[in-house]
């Protein structure tokens, strides 16, 4: 068993949690610093939202910009993961009419969604895997096979590795069989769980969603909220790469909010005590065939 591991940090997220955590990273600067915190802490891989000064989620090209500047003009060394999620938000109507969408519909052509790895080339960006009913309203996240192909070819051709978004074990078998297809060698995926209506924070899902990834894939994984850490440990003794953030939660323990460099310290120690250290951003690089653009 490799006894080296990466780990991301997802600093900041989509989600309606500024209201929630004082501290969450909002600002460019902020996020930027964030995402400079917990490489110096020990995580190879920052994944990067923007969101505007209020704590909106955003998908506005000038955030990604000054975010992405200030990271690759630091003295730290950090491997960029931008989010290409945003703009795929679509809310079922719940009049007479399914078609009268609601407030919180988002969408955008996939051109759109990705014009931000196509614009300042970061070494991966996600590619959420399927559509889903994210959370328990009214809205659904729409990624059709169409759409994702169309994606990965754009992303193959400049360059920046796709990872994979499964939410659920269809998002791993599309993802799979988009590497049939040709996507970049090696295959990277990022299992999601806990996410409602996504698959269960449980080891069997786990273990069902790794048994369908192509034997040539290296994997991340993550649970959300109270399971984040002990999926650190579970992740890593299935063979995979932990990810933690203040996306995925905002404890540290029970009652006590937590920043993105504390994650990122637990988890390194978790790891530690079970054998396994921390990759470099250039051992990950190596390991995923990465392309550092300049």
């Amino acid at each position: 068993m490799n006894n080296k591991v990466f780990i991301s940090c997802a600093v900041t997220g989509s989600g309606d949690t500024a209201s929630k955590h004082p501290d969450l990273p909002k600002t460019p600067e902020q996020i930027a610093t964030a995402s400079i915190e917990a490489a110096k802490a020990g995580a190879a891989i920052a994944h990067i939202h923007v969101r505007e000064e209020d704590g909106t989620p955003s998908r506005r090209l000038e955030l990604y910009k000054e975010v992405v500047d200030r990271v690759r003009s630091s003295d730290t060394d950090v491997i960029i993961n931008l989010t290409t999620g945003m703009g795929g938000d679509l809310d079922i109507g719940q009049g007479d009419n399914p078609l009268d969408f609601g407030p919180m519909t988002d969408m955008a052509n996939v051109m759109e969604r990705i014009a931000n790895a196509e614009q300042f080339l970061p070494e991966i960006c996600t590619l959420d895997a399927g559509t889903l009913n994210f959370g328990d309203g009214s809205t659904i996240t729409v990624n059709t096979p169409n759409d994702l192909r169309k994606a990965a070819k754009k992303l193959k051709e400049i360059g920046v590795k796709p990872e994979i978004e499964a939410f659920d074990l269809g998002n791993m078998w599309f993802g799979a069989q988009l590497y049939k297809e040709g996507l970049s060698d090696p295959p990277m995926f990022q299992m999601c769980l806990g996410i409602p209506w996504g698959a269960p924070a449980t080891t069997l899902a786990m273990q069902a969603m790794k048994d369908i990834m192509p034997k040539e894939g290296v994997w991340s994984g993550f649970a959300i909220s109270k399971n984040e850490m002990p999926f650190v440990a579970q992740t890593v003794l299935m063979g995979g790469n932990p990810r933690v953030g203040l996306e995925d939660n905002l404890y540290l323990s029970k009652g006590k909010l937590a920043t993105n460099t504390q994650l990122v310290e637990k988890a390194i120690r978790i790891i530690d005590e079970i054998g396994f250290t921390p990759m470099t951003p250039a051992e990950t690089r190596e390991k995923l065939k990465l392309v550092k653009h300049k």
